[in-house]
């Protein structure tokens, strides 16, 4: 029970944070420098045109601030999201996030099971074998994977896919699963009407993870290289600890010690390092979009930018807000199954 209400305060301080991020948006979005009338109006001088200030009025732009204030934030409160100003212009912009959550959430998920599954394993491997070869490579290859910039690595993977039948002999295109390119969407239009097609139709699943395989892999490597070098100071650390001593002389066996007591305790400072990269690679895949040509959030949030919809640009802002609340509060419930002391402090 005690858990139980930590967790149920975290939640409810999870509602004045987004209220707090979405008026920062309102903010940063309505009151700057981004004139969405004025990109529609192709005049030389569209501030000085009357057509100008019938779209102001059309839009509401010409509202108090407070006026514009209230509407919007009721409007985000709702899910009443409107219509695109600019980009697919007098699209609903519910239909049209709907549109592009899906290719951002696959590539995001696929890259945070890379980082995840790849990172932390290697990195527990070099922390249980510390200053041996083994340790050495791991630790070199993490730092590596840290240092190379995503546009970089996106260019070099896309470059080496495209010449893989000169450069491996073998053809990317028709490795395993054919997906007719090697760049562009997943394609996960077949889980639309029954999500459940995810696994009732494998050929279909397994083309989409190959098409995202590449710009997944390019978007994971920052992070899975942090992972492995937190993994591997969280795990020496444990190590030395004085309970370890402790288990050690009582007479625990060597894989019960690591699997229970040092990887576990290791977990708790990857947690929040997970969970934070874990928005970072949702939200932050602009450029792998784009280099990938793959129509997801970050490359509508790059064209909503450049075009001034304020309207997709808030709704964006929005989502991406939720997402980082929502898996901030993730990170909690991961807190309180991997150390049964968080949440029991307070109460004691």
């Amino acid at each position: 029970m005690k858990r139980l209400r930590y967790l149920g305060k975290r939640f409810l301080l999870a509602v004045p944070v987004v209220w707090l991020g979405t008026s920062f948006t309102w903010f940063a979005v309505f009151m700057g420098p981004i004139d969405p009338a004025a990109a529609l109006v192709s005049d030389a001088d569209p501030t000085a045109s009357d057509k100008y200030q019938s779209i102001r009025t059309k839009l509401g732009l010409d509202q108090p601030p407070l006026q514009q204030y209230i509407d919007f934030m009721t409007d985000m409160a709702v899910f009443d999201l409107g219509r695109t100003w600019v980009v697919y212009s007098g699209t609903n912009v519910n239909t049209l996030v709907l549109d592009f959550l899906p290719q951002t959430l696959w590539l995001g998920f696929w890259s945070v099971l890379i980082a995840v599954f790849v990172g932390v394993p290697l990195g527990f491997y070099a922390g249980t074998r510390s200053n041996t070869l083994a340790d050495y490579l791991t630790s070199f290859s993490g730092i590596s994977w840290r240092a190379m910039p995503n546009f970089w690595l996106a260019a070099v993977v896309l470059s080496l896919l495209i010449n893989s039948e000169a450069l491996f002999g073998i053809e990317w295109e028709l490795l395993g699963v054919r997906t007719g390119a090697i760049t562009g969407n997943p394609g996960l239009g077949y889980m639309a009407d029954n999500p459940l097609n995810l696994f009732l139709q494998p050929g279909n699943t397994l083309a989409a993870v190959k098409k995202v395989a590449p710009a997944a892999l390019v978007l994971g490597s920052a992070s899975m290289g942090n992972e492995i070098r937190i993994g591997r100071t969280a795990v020496m650390e444990v190590k030395n600890e004085q309970y370890i001593d402790f288990a050690r002389a009582k007479g625990v066996s060597g894989g019960r010690l690591v699997w229970k007591h040092v990887f576990r305790n290791a977990l708790v400072p990857l947690v929040p390092i997970i969970t934070t990269e874990a928005f970072l690679l949702v939200g932050g895949s602009v450029l792998v979009e784009s280099v990938f040509g793959i129509s997801g959030m970050g490359s509508l949030f790059l064209r909503a930018a450049i075009e001034g919809d304020i309207p997709v640009l808030g709704t964006l802002m929005y989502v991406f807000i939720l997402m980082l609340v929502g898996i901030n509060l993730f990170q909690d419930v991961l807190y309180t199954l991997i150390d049964p002391r968080i949440g029991l402090e307070g109460d004691a």
